[in-house]
């Protein structure tokens, strides 16, 4: 039913046919706003995964140092354990002229001396004369071959 006087529209709302233009102008700013919120955010996961990019390119970076100085460390290891060695000590030695020590002398309290003390002795040199076996002489051909000085290694 359509009564008289009063123009079509919503009911309960008379003579409104649509939205004014001062509602228009009143969402303008709103949608701005949404939109440079939007933006703004986007931006800013834009430049956090850059940071993140750039810190995770950086940490490789310093795990490759990492595992090279860790084996470089491991390599001076070896060496350093390669020269403590009990027979690398010793053969330092002797090609410093170092000879081993005697018994050892322990030194009580109250000055109290244990043991004997003694001077360190040089053992014998490695002997080069050949050693003989039997008793029968040695070949001629050895002897003069032996006559000749021959170069020693390494001078």
């Amino acid at each position: 039913m359509i009564r008289r006087g009063i123009p079509a529209g919503r009911p309960g709302r008379p003579g409104r046919r649509g939205p004014s233009p001062a509602a228009g102008a009143a969402r303008t700013p709103f949608v701005l706003l949404v939109v440079v919120l939007l933006g703004g955010g986007l931006i800013t996961l834009l430049l956090l995964n850059s940071a993140l990019n750039q810190g995770s390119f950086q940490l490789s970076r310093l795990k490759k140092d990492t595992t090279a100085l860790t084996d470089e460390q491991q390599a001076l290891q070896r060496d350093v354990d390669a020269y403590s060695a009990p027979d690398a000590l010793e053969r330092q030695a002797r090609r410093l002229g170092l000879v081993p020590g005697g018994s050892p002398v322990f030194l009580g309290p109250g000055g109290r001396v244990g043991g004997v003390p003694a001077p360190a002795t040089a053992p014998p040199p490695p002997s080069t004369a050949p050693e003989r076996a039997s008793g029968t002489a040695p070949d001629p051909a050895a002897r003069t071959s032996s006559a000749k000085p021959s170069p020693t290694p390494g001078r």
